[in-house]
């Protein structure tokens, strides 16, 4: 049965590849996001590493929301992009950093 509370993929996607939004739902939201080996938190932090690694800034947008709602702290995120820095290199952190500023501004 679907999680209540999974994001919902962009009307975009739904319109464009509803199968890849179906995967993105039924998959990745209310099944590997669900398991209990990492919590919710922990996958926050995997998954936003990830994302600034591979300068994918759309993605981390939604994903620096969702850790926040996860119960990931605003300073362990600035931490996180630090530490990034070192070995995914300085554009994706600095990048990072102004959708963190963007992102974390518009949530207090």
């Amino acid at each position: 049965m679907p999680e209540k509370n999974a994001p919902r993929p962009p009307d975009s996607l739904r319109r464009i590849a509803p199968k890849l939004a179906s995967l993105t739902t039924e998959v990745l939201f209310n099944d590997v996001w669900e398991r209990t080996e990492l919590s919710k938190r922990d996958r926050s932090l995997v998954t936003c590493a990830t994302l600034t690694a591979l300068y994918r800034p759309e993605q981390l947008r939604f994903h620096l929301r969702l850790a926040l709602e996860n119960g990931v702290k605003k300073e362990e995120l600035a931490e996180l992009i630090t530490h990034i820095a070192f070995y995914a290199g300085w554009p994706c952190a600095l990048q990072a950093a102004q959708i963190a500023d963007e992102v974390l501004n518009t949530a207090s």
